[in-house]
């Protein structure tokens, strides 16, 4: 009797089929929950849904605006709409905080996702050869991880989706990524967490101040990518005869 396995005991399901149903049912998981999260939020501000389930409520009012606001920054809703109704339900101060914990919690739900999920698929897709897109994607961002991120998270340009999920399929670390997008996400809250309170109390210097911290915000983004564009052009040397 030969010692070679069995049929049987070759087609049983293995740790890769086992990461597969794991990765088919984050996939499904990940898809329902974008679904739910755009339907409750569909009403937004016009249906007075922040003062009835948010504003005032307490603790629980916390609760529903951060599983509400992660969700929503996790299915691609603008991340400055949080810092908007952020300041629109709590308050200045308090709207910066929760809405930073939001959009960071969307953040790292969506960078998590993309690794265990697509990362796999992504690399054969795209990746390809050393040319191919994903791999200037990784030279792109691994080069400098913590300062590119911080540069594009504050220009006023680019998805903030789709940015988390192109980082979370490449390889750049988690912690530096993560760290610059906190750091990132600063400025534009603080101006629409100023623009929210602001539209709430009527307070229109509140507003007006909003506006010129976002124009430097985005000044300081831009400055900052020229500055990488000729630290890139210095490293890469003069052109060849």
């Amino acid at each position: 009797m030969s010692k070679d396995s069995s049929p049987a005991e070759t087609t049983l399901p293995g740790p890769t089929a086992a990461r597969a149903i794991l990765r088919l049912g984050l996939l499904v998981a990940g898809l329902l929950a974008g679904g739910l999260a755009l339907r409750a939020l569909s009403g937004g501000l016009e249906t007075g849904f922040l003062q009835r389930s948010v504003a005032g409520q307490g603790f629980l009012g916390v609760l529903v605006f951060l599983a509400l606001a992660a969700a929503a920054c996790a299915v691609g809703v603008p991340r400055q709409a949080a810092g908007f109704a952020a300041g629109y339900a709590f308050g200045f101060w308090a709207g910066i905080l929760l809405a930073l914990v939001a959009q960071m919690l969307g953040c790292v739900v969506d960078f998590v996702w993309a690794r265990l999920v697509a990362r796999d698929w992504a690399r054969r897709r795209l990746g390809g050869s050393k040319g191919g897109r994903l791999a200037r994607l990784d030279s792109f961002l691994a080069a400098h991880p913590f300062a590119t991120t911080l540069t594009a998270r504050l220009l006023p340009v680019g998805n903030n989706l789709a940015f988390c999920l192109l980082a979370g399929v490449s390889s750049v670390p988690a912690v530096p990524f993560l760290a610059g997008s906190a750091l990132g996400y600063v400025p534009q809250t603080v101006v629409f967490a100023l623009l929210g309170g602001g539209a709430r109390l009527g307070a229109w210097v509140q507003i007006a101040l909003g506006v010129l911290l976002l124009a430097a915000s985005i000044g300081l983004g831009f400055l900052l990518l020229r500055r990488h564009r000729q630290e890139a052009d210095a490293l890469a040397g003069p052109p060849g005869p």
